[in-house]
C-alpha cells in the first residue's frame, strides 16, 4: 500500500463506536461511498468498556443476590453464594464477544465500507490522514467518543486505580473497593461488586445520584444501605495514598473534626469523562472545540459546515442511545440535505442499579422552576402493584410531572424494570401528549406497567370524586 494513497468518499467517519457505526452502515446502505476510521476496538466504549460489560456484570451480581434472597419465596435463601470471579470475568467478556461480530471490521467491509484501523488527523478542511492514507471526503463525521477523566486529586498519579476501561479486566474480586463518584457508573459498579463479594465504599463530592429526582435516588440509597454499601456524600478528598498493598482515601474533616482515613484494596475512579479530541488536529480543519467537546449547532454541524460531530465528543448528554439518535440527524443532513435538528426534551436515561432508576423530560424540581403553579405531580407506589407484590419487588414508585392542561412534562420511575417502563412516557413527552392518553388505555394485568395507568388516573381523582361530581350523579339518578 502506497504511503501516498488517496481515497475519495462521500462521507468519512472518524470513530467506530455506536454513533459512528450507525452513520457508516446507514450511509453505505443508502448508496453513499463511506470510509470509516477507527484506532482501537470496533464498537467503541459502549461495547468494550461501558454499557455491555457493565450490564453483564450487573446481571452476575443480580444472580448472586437472587440466591441470597430466595428465602422470601421459600427457596433455600439466606445463603452466601460462592463467587468465582474468574468465571464472572469470562461471562462479561463472553457477552462482548457475542455482540462484537455485529460491529466488526468484517461486517462493515461486507457492507462495502472502507475500514482503516489507525488514528486519524486532519490535514485541512476536507482531508484527513490515517496510516499513511489520505481521505478526501465531501462530509466528515467525528464520532470519537469520550474517556474517563481523572480528577485533580493529590496523590492519584502515585497509586494504582481503575476506570471503566480497566475494571472489567479483574479476575478476582476486590476485598474492599473504594469508588470515587456516586453517579450512574459509580453506583452501578458499586452494587455489582458488593453483590459479587466485595466490601464497597462510595465517596461522592456532592449528592449520590445527584442528577436524578432526589426522592427516587433515596430509594436506591436505601437499598444500597441494606446491602452494606457505605456511601459518603458531600465529602472532600484531601489526597489518596498507598496503604500496604492497597490504597487509602483521606477525607477532609469539618468544623474542627479530624481527617478521616478510608482504606481499601482497590480504587475505582468514576468521576466524569472528557471528550476525545486529542490528536485530531482540529485547528487545521477549522473546527472549534473546548474541554467540554466540539462545538456544534442543532444540526450537529461544527464551525466547518462540512464536518459534523456526534455522541460524547459533541458534549451534552453522554448516552449510547443519544449517539444513535445523532447518527440519524447527521444522515438526514449529510445525505438528503434536510435541515434536521436535535431535540433533547425527550431523552431518557436509566441507571441500572437494583432498583433501576429511569427518567425522561423534566424532573419535579425542574418543572416547578420553569412552570411554577401550573405544575401538578401524580405518583403511584410499586407496593400497590399486584405484580410487584407477587414477586416481592415493591420498592419504588412512578412520578409523573404535568403542566398546563395536563400536558406530560416528565416522568421518573424507580423500581424493578424501570428502564423498560419508561418508554411510553418518552413517547408522551416527545409527542406532547396529555396525561389522559395514558389514563384511558387498557393495561394488561398483572404487570408492572399498570403503575403508569394508575399514576395517570390519579390526575383525575380530585375532580372525579369531588362533591360536584357526586351532585351530578345524584341528579342523574333521579331521572327516569
Amino acid at each position: 500500500m502506497s504511503a501516498t494513497e488517496t481515497i475519495k468518499a462521500d462521507i468519512c467517519v472518524i470513530g467506530g463506536g455506536s454513533g459512528g457505526l450507525s452513520v457508516a452502515a446507514g450511509a453505505q446502505q443508502m448508496g453513499a461511498e463511506v470510509v470509516l476510521i477507527e484506532r482501537a476496538e470496533m464498537g467503541g466504549d459502549c461495547l468494550n468498556r461501558g454499557c455491555v460489560p457493565s450490564k453483564a456484570m450487573l446481571a452476575a451480581g443480580h444472580a448472586a443476590q437472587e440466591m441470597r434472597d430466595g428465602g422470601r419465596f421459600g427457596v433455600n435463601g439466606h445463603n452466601e453464594p460462592p463467587i468465582d470471579f474468574q468465571k464472572v470475568h469470562d461471562h462479561v467478556h463472553g457477552v462482548i464477544a457475542t455482540i462484537a461480530p455485529h460491529d466488526s471490521v468484517e461486517r462493515f467491509e461486507g457492507l462495502g465500507v472502507r475500514v482503516i484501523k489507525a488514528s486519524a488527523h486532519f490535514l485541512g478542511p476536507d482531508e484527513v490522514e490515517a496510516d499513511g492514507i489520505r481521505v478526501k471526503a465531501k462530509r466528515f463525521v467525528i464520532a470519537t467518543g469520550s474517556s474517563p477523566a481523572a480528577p485533580p486529586l493529590p496523590g492519584l498519579d502515585r497509586v494504582p486505580y481503575m476506570t471503566n476501561e480497566s475494571v472489567f479486566e479483574q479476575t478476582s474480586a476486590p476485598e474492599h473497593l473504594i469508588v470515587i463518584g456516586g453517579g450512574p457508573i459509580g453506583a452501578e459498579m458499586a452494587q455489582a461488586h458488593r453483590r459479587l463479594g466485595a466490601k464497597v465504599t462510595v465517596l461522592e463530592a456532592f449528592s449520590f445520584m445527584g442528577k436524578d429526582d432526589p426522592d427516587a435516588a433515596e430509594v436506591v440509597r436505601a437499598r444500597f444501605a441494606a446491602e452494606g454499601i457505605d456511601i459518603h456524600e458531600g465529602v472532600r478528598i484531601e489526597r489518596v495514598e498507598r496503604s500496604g498493598n492497597g490504597v487509602a482515601a483521606i477525607l477532609a474533616g469539618g468544623e474542627g473534626a479530624a481527617e478521616a482515613r478510608i482504606e481499601g484494596s482497590h480504587l475505582l475512579v468514576a468521576a466524569g469523562r472528557r471528550p476525545n479530541v486529542q490528536g485530531l488536529d482540529l485547528e487545521r480543519a477549522g473546527v472549534d472545540y473546548s474541554p467540554k467537546g466540539i462545538a456544534v449547532d442543532r444540526r450537529l454541524r461544527t464551525s466547518n459546515k462540512r464536518i459534523f460531530a456526534i455522541g460524547d465528543v459533541a458534549g451534552g448528554l453522554q448516552f449510547t442511545h443519544m449517539a444513535g439518535y445523532h447518527a440519524g440527524i447527521v444522515i438526514r443532513n449529510a445525505l438528503f440535505r434536510l435541515p434536521a435538528k436535535v431535540k433533547t426534551d425527550a431523552v431518557p436515561w436509566v441507571t441500572y442499579t437494583d432498583p433501576e432508576l429511569a427518567q425522561v423530560g423534566l424532573t419535579e424540581a425542574q418543572a416547578r422552576e420553569r412552570h411554577g403553579a401550573a405544575v401538578k405531580v401524580v405518583s403511584w407506589p410499586f407496593a400497590e402493584n399486584d405484580r410487584a407484590q407477587s414477586e416481592r419487588a415493591t420498592e419504588g414508585f412512578i412520578k409523573v410531572v404535568t403542566g398546563k392542561g395536563g400536558k406530560v412534562l416528565g416522568a421518573t420511575i424507580v423500581g424493578a424494570s424501570a428502564g423498560e417502563l419508561i418508554l411510553p412516557w418518552v413517547l408522551a413527552v416527545d409527542r406532547r401528549l396529555k396525561i389522559g392518553a395514558m389514563a384511558g388505555i387498557i393495561a394488561p394485568y398483572p404487570t408492572r406497567s399498570e403503575v403508569s395507568k394508575r399514576a395517570a388516573g390519579q390526575y383525575f381523582t380530585p375532580s372525579l370524586f369531588s362533591e360536584r361530581t357526586r351532585k351530578v350523579v345524584r341528579f342523574l339518578q333521579r331521572l327516569p
